[in-house]
C-alpha cells in the first residue's frame, strides 16, 4: 500500500474542458451487446416487471410470512412476501429493529428469510431473483449484523493500519457471512475522502484524508468483497467527504473545482471501478463545479451520465442513496425525485418514501415518454447482468445450517482481533504513561457508552487490577463528574472514553453542549492527579480540544475488539501501530496539531 507523508493530490488533474469530453458509454449494461439472455429476458417481460425492476424496498418482519404494521401502512399488504409478490422489486435492503424493518435478529433466521423472499420472487411466471443488500460497513457507525457477525474494523480503523491486506480480508470476512446469510449485495465500501474534520456523516466511515491511502483501501476492500461472495457498492459518488451537513437531514454542497474533483475525490472511485465493482452509490450532494444548477448529484444528468458514465467509462449499475433522506426528500415531492433520478442516470431506486406513488409516476414517465423504453431497458439490463454474474439465476437460496456454522466462526474473529491490533493509534504520550510499567491495582474506567466502558473495564479487569466502571453519557452532567472525580482520587488509573468532543456547533462556533461537557469531564479528572489516559473512540479530531491530556489514543471505533486492543497496547502486550490516516487541524486556530502519518511508538 502506497504510504503519504501528507495528504496531497495524487492523480493527474483533467483539464475542465475534457472533464466531460469523453466518448460516450453504451446505452446497455456492462459491455457493449447486452447478453443474448438478457436480451430475451427484456423481449418477454411487462412493461410492469421492468419498473419494478428499478426498485429497492424495504419489508418489515423476521419472516417472509411475517404480518407486520409496518407493511401495511407503507405498503397496503400485509407481509414480506406480499410486497414482494405486488411490487415485482429488483431488490431489498435489510435493516435492524433501529430502523424499523427489525430484519437481523441471527443467523438462522436471517437465512431463512432470505429463502422465503427469493421463493417469492421466483414463484412467477418469469422468476427473478433479488438483490438483497444491507449496510454492513465494518466498525461502530454504519452497520446491520450484530452479535455473532464478526465486527471488522472500519473505514478509518484500517486507513490507520495501512495494509492493503488487512482490508481485503476484513471485506472478505464481511462478505462472506452476509452470503451465509443470502444477502448478496453489500453497500459498501465508503469511497469518500475525509478532508473536512467537521463532517458529520462521513468521518471514520472514510479510509482517510489521502486520496491515494482511500484508493488503496477501497481497491481492496472491493476484491475482498468479492472474495467474500457479494457484490460490492462504492459509494457515495462524487463525494461526499468535504461536507458539513449530514445529507440524511439536508441538501449539502460539495464546493470543489473540477480539478479538486478530479485530484481529490474521484480516484477512489476511479480504483474501485478498476476493480470491477458492481455498482456505484450516489450522494444526495450539490457540485456546482460538473452541475451549476444545484442539482443534488442523484437526480444530475452532468454528473451521473456526464461524470461517471462518459467521463469515468463506468458501465455498472448506479443505485441511488435512499430517497427518502432529507437531500432528497427535501427537494424533490416523492412522485418526482425517483422520474429525475432514473433520467439522470441512475439505475435502482432505493427507499422511494411513497412507494405506490412513485411506482405509478415512474410507469407513467416510460407510457408518455419522458423515459424512453430504451433508457428502461438499459437499466434493467445493467440490474439482471449483475444478478447473473452473481449466480442468483442459478440458484438464489442458502444452506439455513451453513449460515450458523459461516457468521462469526473462530477464523473470523481470530482475524478481526489480530486486524484491529494493527489500527490504534497512539497519538500523545508526553508524560511516557504508555507502556504501563506497574500493573496499577485499581482503575477507573469512564466516559462515553455503556457498552464502550463496559467492554474496556471487562478487558482491564482481566488483566488483574480492580476496575471500577462509572459511565458518564454523551453529556456528562455536573453530578456524573463529580462521582467521577471522586472515583479517581482513590484510584491508581483513569481511562476515559470521548466520543465526539470535537463537535463544534456551526452557527456559534464553540463546542456543543455534549462536547463541552465531556471536554469538561476530561479537565476535572486531570486536575485530580490521577494519570489519565484518553481514549477517543470515534472521530480522532477529540485530542485538538483537550490540550491538557498527556496521553491519548485513537482507536476508530468501539467494537469488543478496539476496546482490546487499546486495553494491549496499555499493557505494552502489543505496541501500537497505527498512524493518523487524516491531519488534526488544531483548535485554537489554522494549522495542523497533528500532521497525517503521525503515530508514536513504545521505545525499543
Amino acid at each position: 500500500m502506497r504510504i503519504r507523508s501528507a495528504p496531497r493530490a495524487c492523480v493527474a488533474v483533467a483539464s475542465a474542458g475534457a472533464l466531460l469530453g469523453a466518448t460516450p458509454v453504451p446505452a446497455v449494461a456492462t459491455g457493449d451487446r447486452p447478453h443474448g439472455k438478457i436480451v430475451q429476458m427484456l423481449h418477454h417481460m411487462t412493461l410492469r416487471e421492468k419498473v419494478g425492476q428499478l426498485f429497492v424496498v424495504e419489508v418489515y418482519g423476521q419472516d417472509a410470512g411475517t404480518v407486520s404494521p409496518g407493511n401495511r401502512a407503507r405498503y397496503g399488504v400485509d407481509t414480506p412476501a406480499e410486497v414482494i409478490d405486488k411490487y415485482r422489486p429488483g431488490g431489498v435492503i435489510y435493516f435492524d429493529a433501529r430502523r424499523g424493518p427489525d430484519n437481523l435478529r441471527d443467523p438462522r433466521q436471517i437465512a431463512t428469510l432470505s429463502n422465503g423472499l427469493q421463493a417469492a420472487a421466483m414463484r412467477r411466471r418469469r422468476p427473478i431473483p433479488l438483490l438483497i443488500s444491507t449496510d454492513q460497513e465494518g466498525g461502530s457507525v454504519v452497520f446491520r449484523l450484530t452479535a455473532p457477525a464478526t465486527a471488522m474494523p472500519g473505514g478509518m480503523a484500517l486507513g490507520a493500519g495501512r495494509s492493503a491486506a488487512d482490508a481485503r480480508r476484513s471485506a472478505e470476512v464481511i462478505g462472506t457471512e452476509l452470503a451465509a446469510v443470502g444477502i448478496n449485495q453489500n453497500y459498501a465500501p465508503v469511497a469518500d475522502v475525509n478532508v473536512n474534520s467537521a463532517n458529520p456523516v462521513i468521518g471514520v466511515r472514510s479510509a482517510g484524508a489521502d486520496p491515494a491511502l482511500v484508493s488503496d483501501v477501497v481497491g481492496a476492500q472491493v476484491d475482498g468483497y468479492h472474495d467474500g461472495g457479494v457484490a460490492a457498492v462504492a459509494k457515495h459518488f462524487p463525494g461526499h467527504g468535504d461536507t458539513a451537513v449530514d445529507s440524511h437531514f439536508g441538501l449539502p454542497e460539495v464546493t470543489h473545482t473540477r480539478a479538486e474533483l478530479d485530484a481529490v475525490d474521484l480516484p477512489p472511485f476511479r480504483a474501485a471501478i478498476a476493480r470491477g465493482v458492481d455498482t456505484i452509490m450516489t450522494a444526495h450532494v450539490v457540485l456546482r463545479s460538473v452541475d451549476p444548477s444545484g442539482t443534488p448529484a442523484t437526480m444530475s444528468r452532468p454528473v451521473l451520465t456526464g461524470l461517471l458514465r462518459e467521463h469515468l467509462g463506468y458501465r455498472g449499475l448506479i443505485v441511488t442513496d435512499a430517497l427518502d433522506m432529507g437531500g432528497a426528500s427535501g427537494t424533490y415531492p416523492p412522485e418526482v425525485a425517483p422520474v429525475e433520478a432514473l433520467r439522470a442516470g441512475a439505475d435502482q431506486l432505493v427507499l422511494a418514501p411513497r412507494m405506490d406513488l412513485a411506482y405509478a409516476a415512474v410507469l407513467d414517465a416510460v407510457r408518455t415518454g419522458q423515459i424512453s423504453r430504451r433508457r428502461l431497458d438499459a437499466s434493467v439490463a445493467r440490474i439482471l447482468r449483475l444478478k447473473m454474474s452473481r449466480g442468483l439465476f442459478a440458484d438464489p437460496y442458502v444452506d439455513v445450517e451453513r449460515a450458523d456454522r459461516v457468521v462469526g466462526a473462530p477464523e473470523h474473529r481470530r482475524d478481526e482481533q489480530r486486524i484491529t491490533d494493527r489500527t490504534t493509534t497512539l497519538v500523545r504520550n508526553d508524560a511516557g504513561l504508555l507502556p504501563l510499567t506497574g500493573r496499577p491495582g485499581t482503575v477507573l474506567v469512564t466516559g462515553w457508552g455503556a457498552t464502550t466502558t463496559g467492554g474496556l473495564g471487562t478487558a482491564i479487569a482481566r488483566r488483574g487490577p480492580v476496575v471500577t466502571i462509572r459511565e458518564t453519557g454523551s453529556t456528562p452532567t455536573p453530578a456524573a463528574v463529580d462521582q467521577a472525580v471522586a472515583d479517581a482520587r482513590q484510584r491508581d488509573l483513569v481511562v476515559v472514553s470521548t466520543m465526539n468532543a470535537d463537535a463544534v456547533d456551526a452557527a456559534t462556533g464553540r463546542p456543543t453542549a455534549a462536547a463541552a461537557a465531556q471536554q469538561a469531564l476530561v479537565r476535572a479528572l486531570l486536575a485530580t492527579g490521577t494519570p489519565v489516559v484518553v481514549a477517543g473512540v470515534r472521530n480522532p479530531y477529540d485530542v485538538a480540544y483537550l490540550p491538557g491530556a498527556p496521553t491519548y489514543l485513537a482507536t476508530y471505533g468501539y467494537t469488543a475488539a478496539s476496546m482490546e486492543s487499546l486495553t494491549r497496547i496499555l499493557f505494552g502486550e502489543i505496541g501500537p501501530v497505527g498512524r493518523l490516516p487524516v491531519a488534526i487541524p488544531r483548535a485554537d486556530g489554522p494549522g495542523v496539531l497533528y500532521p497525517f502519518g503521525h503515530g508514536l511508538g513504545f521505545p525499543g
